[in-house]
C-alpha cells in the first residue's frame, strides 16, 4: 500500500504535468484533443491519489477539499460524456494553483508527521 507522502507527491507531479500543457493557454486546450485528454487524465490521477489518502491525514488537513477532488475524479471516470470543458479549464486556472500551494505546504511538514 502506498504511503500518504507518496500519494501527495503523486498529486504534486500530476499538477506539474497539468501546468506543462495548461501554460499553452485556453485556446490550445480547446483546440487540441490530446491536451484535453492529458489534463483530464492528470486530474483523474489527482482524484485517485486523494481518494486513497488516509482518513487520518484528511482529518489533519480538513482545509483541503478532499471530497470535491475525489468527486471530480468520479465525474471524469464515470460520467465522462457529461464533462464540461469550460468547467475543466476553470478548475485548471482557479483550483489547481491553490491545490498546488496546499499540497506543497503539507509536503513541507516533517516526514515523521506524514506516513
Amino acid at each position: 500500500m502506498r504511503e500518504d507522502r507518496r500519494r501527495l507527491l503523486d498529486i504534486a507531479e500530476a499538477i506539474e504535468r497539468i501546468e506543462k500543457y495548461a501554460s499553452k493557454g485556453r485556446e490550445a486546450f480547446e483546440d487540441d484533443e490530446l491536451i484535453q485528454n492529458w489534463i483530464l487524465h492528470h486530474l483523474q490521477v489527482i482524484g485517485e491519489a486523494a481518494r486513497a489518502i488516509s482518513e487520518e491525514l484528511k482529518d489533519e488537513h480538513d482545509e483541503m477539499p478532499w471530497q470535491q477532488i475525489v468527486g471530480m475524479r468520479h465525474i471524469l471516470v464515470h460520467r465522462y460524456f457529461e464533462v464540461d470543458i469550460d468547467l475543466i479549464w476553470s478548475v485548471v486556472e482557479d483550483d489547481v494553483p491553490v491545490l498546488k500551494q496546499q499540497i506543497d505546504l503539507i509536503l513541507k511538514e516533517p516526514e515523521e508527521e506524514i506516513p
